[in-house]
């Protein structure tokens, strides 16, 4: 039989992750803030428990996916979490973007009770995330590793370990210090066409194919000209990635001018009341200079 796998946090992201690791057989177990969210999943065989902790104690595998580190850090280190009530020998993964810090805190703490832990965030997006095939970035032991693995299969297509706990928050935020500048890039290439005359869409679809090229270009920009904002990935998460981001860089006495503005701009559209919005709104701030 394989494993039987609490899944926490079903938004965005975590109802398509959980469904894959459903539809492959999984006995899942699932809660979430909102039970709506889980809907879907608990009408394809999914079992609701009230609490975090409630589903972590029916499962061999715990995987979190929820929104900041204060829920990450109050899922995993409360009076009545995951660590808390796990089973003994249970392997906890958070796909979360959190803390490379939380991570290691984490670690520590279930290492404490005989259970294994990994920090595997990602990066793909709703779409990346409803077709299987997001980028997994994992930090912890190389046992517990290969014991997610085949988990981490049914979810993802790039997938590797970058070192030991906390090691795959780095390398998210090596990922969204990308992503957030590349976000500024784009926005800044077609809001300098349009002023120029030039047709935004047309000048995408020139340029997507060559050296400017990338995912948020091919993806996020046609969704922004056509006036779609709605959520692949919340600005309000990208604030919160950025902090950290921004956290870790002066931990290590290092600048990052690019990543400062890029968390500058959206500090601006923040400020619109754009933070429920997909982080393609960006170019929307542009439009109204």
């Amino acid at each position: 039989m394989p494993p039987s796998i609490a899944f926490i946090g079903t938004g965005v992201m975590g109802r398509s992750m959980a469904g894959h690791l459903l539809k492959a057989g999984h006995t899942l177990h699932v809660y979430n803030r909102t039970k709506a969210k889980a809907e879907s999943l608990l009408a394809a065989g999914a079992h609701w428990h009230d609490s975090a902790g409630d589903a972590a104690a029916q499962a061999d595998v715990v995987i979190t996916m929820v929104g900041y580190p204060a829920d990450v850090e109050q899922t995993y280190l409360g009076a009545d979490g995951v660590i808390a009530r796990a089973r003994a020998g249970a392997l906890l993964i958070d796909m979360t973007t959190s803390s490379p810090v939380l991570a290691r805190r984490i670690a520590e703490a279930a290492a404490q009770r005989g259970l294994g832990a990994l920090d595997a965030p990602v990066s793909g997006g709703d779409v990346g995330a409803r077709e299987a095939r997001l980028v997994i970035m994992a930090g912890g032991a190389e046992s517990d590793f290969a014991r997610a693995r085949p988990i981490f299969e049914l979810m993802g297509k790039s997938i590797a370990r970058h070192g030991g706990p906390g090691a795959g928050q780095h390398c998210k935020m090596a990922n969204q210090i990308a992503v957030a500048v590349g976000m500024v890039a784009w926005c800044e290439a077609l809001a300098y066409a349009r002023r120029a005359g030039l047709d935004p869409a047309g000048v995408q679809a020139a340029i997507a194919g060559g050296a400017a090229g990338s995912w948020a270009m091919t993806n996020l920009a046609p969704r922004a000209l056509a006036g779609n904002f709605g959520p692949g990935f919340y600005v309000k998460h990208i604030l919160k990635d950025l902090g950290i981001a921004l956290d870790s860089a002066a931990a290590m006495k290092l600048d990052l001018p690019g990543l400062a503005l890029a968390r500058r701009l959206y500090d601006q559209v923040a400020s619109q009341g754009w933070t429920e919005e997909g982080t393609q709104v960006l170019y929307r701030l542009y439009v109204s200079l």
